[in-house]
């Protein structure tokens, strides 16, 4: 151990894992990580490659200003135990394009400041799984990927067509995605794709040319997810987009069903999924669970009611017994708020719950997205107003509402509507369903035990 000057240089310790190596060298909340073999750590991908010695000098200045320098023998894969005050260990990258598409450009004024933050940074997709265009990448980041292996690289790829690609994002460098696709596939990277699609613009003939690049690409690539455009009704002076038809979604679904077909026959993989929009909006029957392939997309609504069933299926056939005995004597009215997109579904949960708990009755109420538009009909994009709008005065024991109407981390609604303050003004027990069958099914039995 040796004592240097200090200088500054800010990576935050906020936690020290108890029976780490950190506890056991003494390192402390509050202690500033300063370098790892003499290199200074710029990131977390920094941080997380340089850990990987087996022996290692860590630089350390405790929060007394003393700089204290650690020599340390571990084994290759263990960790030190720390987290950052900063997970990135740096600020976030924010999005330099200028989609046409963009969400975030149509949403109203006078939300929480964090909704409007535009990030589009590889290293939220190494540790959190967000899609990233690239465009903000030099070359020196991009050797950097490779160097360190980072893997899985989530990219929002749109098209293969360069001058379409510049047109789409608005960034004179969006146009060379395919050449660094096929760098990460030459450096046997990991890569996961996605696919805003757009009516007229990169449906169709353009869709199939970026499917036969990218399906050049396979085993590296991983997965590709397609979604159609999100529309809200906020698109003062932007971009002219519009909704797909019922007729193009059912086309869209052929010539991506087609292409499924000639991958899972030629690399065992369909590779290429559409989301759950597609199949729901065209009112045409979702593939089944096998088709899915143990749903790699699912965080793109990829496969997500189809694996709902499936859970609350399994979920039901556990719980039916102890739920019936639980309401035995007595009956239940119980009122689910849903998206409009997800009436057709939720109706089928009714009709399963009704048929195996008879002494339940269930009322599904779809409510209209007013606050951002009809065309928007998700339920991680409805707000406390327009439920409450549409719910006041029913008639229930209880209501469940969907889970994913409030941040994971705090339960708030996207127009700071909390489900104790939903509570109150509908005069109803709150209940919060997941889009995890067994979750949903135990929030049911929170609800028949309750009431």
């Amino acid at each position: 151990m040796e004592i240097k000057n200090s200088y500054n240089f800010q990576n935050t310790i906020q936690t020290v894992f108890p029976d780490t190596i950190a506890s056991e060298i003494g390192l402390e909340e509050g202690d500033q990580l300063l370098s790892i073999n003499g290199q200074k750590i710029k990131d977390v991908i920094d941080y997380r490659f340089l850990i990987h010695d087996e022996q290692i000098e860590l630089e350390i200045e405790k929060k007394s200003g003393e700089i204290i320098i650690f020599d340390i023998e571990k084994d290759y894969d263990e960790d030190l135990g720390l987290d950052f005050s900063n997970p990135l260990i740096d600020h976030a990258k924010s999005c330099s394009n200028h989609c046409v598409f963009c969400f975030i450009d149509q949403l109203p004024k006078n939300l929480r400041s964090t909704l409007y933050f535009k990030d589009d940074d590889s290293r939220l997709s190494f540790l959190q799984g967000n899609f990233i265009t690239l465009t903000n990448m030099s070359q020196d980041e991009i050797n950097r990927m490779i160097q360190y292996r980072i893997s899985p690289v989530n990219v929002s790829i749109h098209t293969t067509n360069p001058s379409l690609r510049k047109k789409m994002l608005r960034h004179p460098d969006a146009g060379n995605v395919l050449e660094t696709l096929k760098r990460f596939h030459e450096a046997n990277l990991e890569i996961n794709g996605q696919i805003v699609l757009i009516p007229e613009m990169n449906d169709g003939e353009e869709l199939e040319r970026t499917m036969e690049d990218l399906y050049n690409l396979y085993p590296t690539l991983q997965s590709v997810a397609i979604v159609p455009v999100g529309l809200t009704r906020h698109r003062k002076n932007l971009f002219p987009l519009r909704d797909f038809t019922e007729d193009e979604l059912l086309r869209t679904i052929n010539q991506v069903e087609k292409m499924q077909k000639k991958c899972l026959e030629s690399i065992g993989t369909r590779l290429f999924f559409l989301s759950d929009e597609f199949y729901l909006k065209a009112k045409k029957s979702l593939p089944q669970e096998e088709d899915y392939e143990g749903y790699p997309q699912i965080e793109n609504g990829v496969g997500m009611t189809r694996s709902f069933l499936e859970e609350i299926d399994q979920a039901l056939e556990k719980s039916k017994d102890y739920l019936n005995k639980k309401i035995t004597g007595k009956s239940l009215k119980i009122a689910f708020a849903t998206s409009t997109l997800s009436k057709e579904t939720m109706l089928k949960i009714k009709e399963k719950l009704e048929r195996d708990i008879p002494n339940l009755s269930i009322d599904v109420y779809p409510v209209e997205n007013n606050f951002f538009g009809r065309s928007v009909n998700v339920s991680g994009l409805l707000t406390g107003h327009d439920l409450l709008d549409q719910l006041k005065g029913i008639e229930a024991d209880a209501i469940m509402l969907p889970r994913n109407m409030f941040r994971e981390d705090m339960l708030i609604t996207l127009d700071d509507q909390t489900d104790e303050s939903l509570s109150k003004q509908l005069e109803q027990e709150i209940y919060l369903g997941s889009w995890d069958g067994f979750k949903f099914i135990n929030e049911l039995e929170k609800v028949i035990d309750n009431e």
